[in-house]
């Protein structure tokens, strides 16, 4: 599996993590129950700093979107109510946000609506 993280300047790397990793597990590229890579490797796959990788890893866990076995390591939770309900919340913060934008640019929601019917 190729892994691909993308880091931009102005949110903290450990948050942009976060975000990806999100992701990556509500998308299915870590399945559910499958083993995460070690925080060494996650590292290494990202090039960030082992402290903010295990930042990122600590909020996953805190959403319940991974669990640690004490020797086995991280693994994504197989608990696919709260992977569909934090696909649920990523999908109403981005809908917020494309509506904020939509409002700052003044575009109704009649021009929203016919726009996403025409596509």
């Amino acid at each position: 599996m190729e892994e691909k993280f993308i880091f931009s300047d102005n949110i903290p790397i450990y948050k942009q993590l976060l975000e990806q990793l999100t992701e990556k597990i509500i998308i299915g590229t870590y399945e559910p129950g499958s083993k995460l890579p070690s925080v060494r490797e996650f590292a290494l796959i990202t090039g960030v700093n082992p402290n903010t990788v295990q930042r990122a890893l600590t909020e996953l866990e805190e959403k319940s979107l991974i669990i640690t076995k004490r020797t086995s390591g991280k693994f994504v939770t197989e608990d696919k109510k709260i992977i569909n309900k934090m696909k649920k919340e990523v999908l109403q913060s981005t809908v917020d946000d494309f509506l904020k934008n939509m409002k700052k640019l003044n575009v109704s929601k009649e021009e929203i609506i016919s726009y996403l019917q025409g596509k």
